[in-house]
């Protein structure tokens, strides 16, 4: 497994050179993007990126959870998680067919 992480401004640099903008325009993009993206699933909308994959908001019930150390019961409260399934497209690029 790699230690290596893509970072935003990795990711900003990546669209200076691809796409010819500034690197402010270019991180103004990715920051807008990535807001869109939060408002959508905020709101429980389902983001589909073609090519790419699909982010989901499901809710999850309160249920007891254990202390894997102590063997001590802990209520766990209910709340939504953001859940991501790749597309197949990205899921043969990396390998997991």
């Amino acid at each position: 497994m790699s230690d290596r992480t893509l970072t935003r401004a990795e990711v900003t640099d990546a669209i200076v050179r691809e796409v010819g903008v500034t690197r402010q325009e270019s991180a103004d993009l990715l920051d807008r993007t990535l807001d869109l993206i939060g408002a959508a699933l905020e709101q429980e909308e389902e983001v589909k990126l073609a090519r790419f994959g699909n982010f989901v908001v499901r809710s999850k019930a309160a249920r007891e959870g254990r202390n894997p150390k102590t063997g001590q019961e802990a209520p766990i409260a209910a709340r939504r998680v953001v859940t991501f399934r790749p597309s197949p497209m990205l899921k043969s690029q990396v390998g997991g067919d």
